[in-house]
């Protein structure tokens, strides 16, 4: 089983994602829980690149290319074998980011996006995708108490405007929009118990989350 969680800066994914892992663990689930860009040496050097303000200025071909790689090393080395372990496999981010971001925010072609994509998931699919649904200011808000709490240096895309985070959450609603089946939209407001219920609401039907 490959689930992934999807959304705005701030949104909560990390947070719910851990949370669900531990709950899997806690019923003798075998749990990988693993990030984009990230979850291999590679995919990390790429993150620091992609996410710290001091990389400079990236043209948004090259974000693409670099998201890419970071994900066609994370499918081979990390996801693919751990699927056929038979494990339950948690993604902090996934292909719906690029086409929200990279593709929807920041204009790249769609078709080429896609492409890319495919070229590096190899035609991977989630099973489920929990699309953690925020204001784009209001996870701006919490991004930022979060960074200064937090010393957090992965800042690049935090320091986009307003309307670049209204755009990559009109992105990723046109996906929930079009793929209602695998994308399940979870309120991510309020406490986050109450988020980690409305989560294993949304995951009950394949996940075994019930006492």
């Amino acid at each position: 089983m490959f689930i992934t969680f999807e959304g705005v800066e701030g949104c909560g994914k990390s947070t719910q994602i851990k949370l669900l892992a531990e709950s899997l663990a806690a019923k003798n689930a075998q749990v990988l829980l693993t990030r984009e860009p990230g979850g291999t040496p590679i995919g990390s050097a790429i993150r620091k690149l992609l996410l710290t303000s001091g990389s400079g200025p990236i043209s948004p071909m090259t974000e693409l290319l670099l998201f890419s790689a970071a994900r066609a090393q994370l499918v081979e080395t990390v996801i693919r074998p751990a699927l056929a372990e038979g494990k339950i496999v948690l993604c902090d981010r996934f292909y719906d980011s690029t086409t929200a971001y990279q593709g929807h925010a920041r204009g790249l072609d769609k078709e080429t996006v896609r492409r890319l994509i495919q070229s590096a998931t190899g035609g991977l699919k989630p099973d489920r995708t929990i699309l953690l649904d925020l204001p784009a200011e209001k996870g701006l808000d919490r991004a930022a108490i979060r960074m200064i709490k937090e010393k957090k240096t992965e800042a690049r895309f935090e320091e986009e405007g307003l309307r670049f985070h209204r755009m990559v959450q009109e992105g990723f609603l046109q996906i929930a929009m079009n793929e209602p089946d695998r994308v399940k939209m979870v309120d991510a407001m309020g406490p986050v118990e109450e988020v980690r219920q409305r989560v294993a609401d949304a995951l009950k039907d394949i996940l075994p989350l019930q006492a």
